[in-house]
């Protein structure tokens, strides 16, 4: 199936063309049908010659509903451009071409109506030139009549030649599917409408509506009851949950940027190959979403959009920026046109930088110029990871995904994918940072991993350590450098003194005035423990290496069990020292306590 929009201005024969090809009334309403004017989108279908389904979205000519036709046009590959043979071309002609081509859209034919009533072929030679100009190459001209009949067979052949040529959409690709249409149904609820593109939506997902999910309750294509849709498609949605509204979209979770801005690069429109200066506030297209935003130029035809609301979007989307009180009556075509679509808008980011120094806004411009470049529209390059990573620096894979890339080579570590060259530089940060820590803070054993990632604003504590290399080193939450460094002289001198003292005493720790009188404050202590030179029992208890075992010799001599003050005596030391070094004797399986005042050693324990 594919899904065709029409295009043209008012009273030119669009729906009545609709009509004929499918025996359906494109025109819903009541008024519409009394006026004889299309107000609302219309929707109607029909099977082509070689088996095809096809679909019309029949948009309205008139100038008021330029939004209406822009909320039809959008999701849609190709356009039935219409023009009426008997007044040529007019102003909403004109609007409508420039519509489509700040969208991007390259597939269509042209069909010429009410061939019966006037000579086409002005018509048709105009129109072609206009159309090939906005870049619809290649497409084919007939002329019509809606009334009589006259050129539908070749139309319908031409609709079958412009189908097969519209590129395959992707089943697999995620969905996005803009609401063009929202009502209820007795019975079953709220039921939306829209074009899928690409993707796939079966009954029972779970789709990302505004901040929200909505379950897809039942579907419907052209009608008929389906579990399951693949795009391009016409789609009627029933949802359970949400609160959809026409230019919502429903989408993937995750798999698109919910933003209210973006970097874009613009294209000019009109056939005047010149940028044009844009007001600082306009409506952004997209789909059947209209956003009112305000512009912030950044200088070689590339600005940055503040939406008023958050929209899915990927790099690559196309924008339409439209300003619905310009008239300027100096398009291509029709004296006193008025044309208020400015210009089109390739995303090129969808996660900006903030623009906080002066001359950030250049910078940026400068940043972005070899993104994309290839052309703005459909068809356009895409921003690829690279690009996106030389800006963020740092990305996960779904962020990239969400973004509309699929990330290239392997990650750095879990789902973080890094700009070579950043994390290049990152490594060489982590070295220098490490060891200014290691000199400003020598009895520290090496930088803890999260100051690391505090100086170096990583997002992550698993980015440091897949930043380490040797000769640096995690260990115990800490990243070291080669070998421990030894003490300090003055705190070596002061350590030795120590254990001098120890050597007489082995069990008698000294207390905290000696301590600070050796100048041994914790920091000290914990590097001379660190470094091997003493052993810490408890808090500002420390003792020679080996005093444990020691400890637990000798206590093995005493009649077992035995108790705190028999084990002081033997140790000849304080109940300050021997409490806790019992405790520690307890911890490492030297001795056992029994009860509240026995302990006893193991026969196993001191062998």
């Amino acid at each position: 199936m594919q899904v065709v929009a029409t295009a043209g201005h008012v009273d030119h024969g669009k729906s009545t063309l609709v009509r004929a090809l499918t025996g359906m009334e494109p025109d819903r309403l009541a008024e519409e049908r009394r006026r004889g004017l299309t107000i609302e989108l219309g929707y109607a279908w029909t099977t082509l010659p070689s088996g095809e389904r096809l679909a019309f979205v029949d948009v309205p000519g008139h100038e008021r509903f330029l939004g209406t036709m822009l909320a039809g046009v959008g999701p849609v590959p190709a356009v039935m451009f219409v023009v009426a043979a008997d007044e040529g071309w007019m102003p909403q002609s004109q609007e409508h071409l420039v519509a489509l081509e700040a969208l991007g859209v390259r597939h269509g034919l042209l069909a010429v109506t009410r061939a019966d009533l006037a000579d086409a072929a002005p018509v048709v030679e105009e129109a072609g030139a206009r159309l090939a100009a906005a870049g619809l190459t290649g497409v084919e001209a007939l002329t019509v009549s809606g009334h009589t009949g006259q050129g539908l067979g070749a139309l319908r052949q031409a609709l079958d030649r412009l189908v097969s040529r519209l590129p395959a959409p992707d089943p697999e690709a995620p969905v996005r599917l803009w609401i063009d249409r929202v009502f209820s149904v007795r019975g079953s609820g709220t039921v939306v409408t829209g074009t899928l593109p690409a993707g796939r939506v079966t009954v029972g997902d779970e789709l990302a509506l505004g901040g929200g999910l909505a379950r897809v309750r039942a579907l419907e294509c052209l009608k008929e009851p389906v579990t399951s849709v693949t795009g391009v498609a016409r789609v009627a949605v029933n949802l359970r949950g949400g609160a959809p509204e026409r230019g919502r979209a429903l989408f993937t979770p995750g798999a698109w940027t919910m933003t209210d801005l973006a970097d874009v690069r613009l294209s000019p429109v009109g056939g005047t190959g010149e940028e044009s200066v844009l007001p600082g506030r306009l409506t952004a297209h997209i789909g059947s979403a209209a956003v009112v935003c305000a512009v912030r130029p950044l200088g070689d035809g590339l600005v940055r959009l503040r939406l008023a609301g958050p929209l899915p979007l990927h790099v690559g989307d196309v924008l339409l920026l439209r300003d619905p009180g310009r008239a300027t009556g100096q398009g291509v075509g029709g004296e006193g046109a008025e044309v208020r679509v400015l210009a089109g808008a390739s995303v090129l980011d969808v996660r900006p930088p903030a623009l906080r120094r002066r001359g950030a806004a250049r910078l940026r411009a400068a940043e972005l110029a070899g993104a994309g470049q290839a052309g703005t529209g459909r068809a356009g390059t895409v921003p690829g990871a690279g690009e996106l990573l030389r800006t963020h620096r740092l990305l996960r894979g779904a962020d990239l995904l969400a973004m509309g890339c699929v990330p290239e080579g392997e990650p750095v570590c879990g789902d973080w994918y890094a700009d070579p060259a950043h994390w290049s530089w990152l490594g060489e940060r982590l070295a220098e940072t490490v060891a200014r820590h290691a000199a400003g803070r020598p009895l520290e054993p090496g930088m803890p991993v999260e100051a690391a990632r505090n100086a170096l604003g990583l997002p992550d504590r698993r980015l440091v350590a897949a930043l380490v290399r040797p000769p640096l080193a995690v260990t115990g939450g800490r990243i070291v450098s080669g070998p421990p460094p030894g003490l300090p002289e003055p705190v070596a001198r002061a350590v030795s003194r120590l254990r001098a003292e120890l050597s007489a005493r082995p069990f008698l720790a000294p207390e905290a005035g000696r301590l600070a009188e050796l100048g041994l404050g914790p920091r000290e202590l914990a590097a001379a423990v660190r470094a091997g030179m003493l052993l810490r029992i408890a808090e500002g208890i420390v003792l020679l290496p080996g005093a444990d075992t020691a400890a637990a010799r000798l206590l093995a001599r005493l009649p077992q069990p035995f108790t705190v003050s028999q084990a002081r005596q033997a140790l000849d030391t304080s109940r300050r020292v021997a409490v806790p070094l019992l405790e520690h004797l307890d911890r490492g399986g030297l001795t056992e306590r029994l009860d509240g005042v026995n302990r006893r050693c193991p026969v196993t324990a001191t062998r």
